[in-house]
């Protein structure tokens, strides 16, 4: 089975590789060590610690395995080496104002792991994002959202 790769800014990926290292290496040798301690007190049938730490030990391990696929499916893109051509494309930074409130927002266009929407970091997958890419600075753009349609101006692309 081929995977599709996985479109992750560089920041992200290096967030990821982070989460993985100390899930690896601190997170791991704690519950570890939690089993082991429990399994010294004897019974493990209703060893309370000895269950929950293995439920962590179970959890650790499928965050461990669900990162390394990300990582090797990933297609890091860093978009600061692209020449500035004021289109919007994966990795963005794209400043728009809502034609009919005149509000004006900033946001960040990543992959959906690394999408914080209070962060203004949207995914790529998402609907604003999805109406924003290919467009270019001074450009239109009709956004379908839950709330309806919302037209926005481009006001500025940023390869940050």
């Amino acid at each position: 089975m081929i995977m599709n790769q996985i479109p992750m800014t560089m920041r992200g990926a290096k967030k990821l590789r982070e989460e993985l290292e100390y899930l690896k290496s601190i997170r791991r040798p704690e519950i570890i060590r939690s089993i082991a301690e429990a399994r010294e007190q004897g019974d493990l049938k209703e060893n309370a610690e000895y269950h929950a730490a293995r439920e962590q030990q179970g959890f650790c391990e499928g965050r461990i395995q669900a990162i390394d696929a990300k990582l090797s499916n990933a297609q890091v893109i860093d978009v600061t080496k692209f020449a500035p051509s004021g289109r919007v494309i994966f990795g963005a930074t794209v400043s728009v104002a809502n034609l009919e409130s005149d509000h004006q927002q900033t946001y960040r266009i990543v992959g959906d792991d690394e999408a914080d929407f209070k962060q203004n970091l949207i995914s790529i997958n998402s609907p604003i994002a999805r109406g924003l890419v290919g467009k270019e600075e001074g450009d239109f753009v009709v956004i379908n959202t839950p709330g309806g349609e919302v037209e926005y101006e481009i006001l500025k692309v940023q390869y940050l």
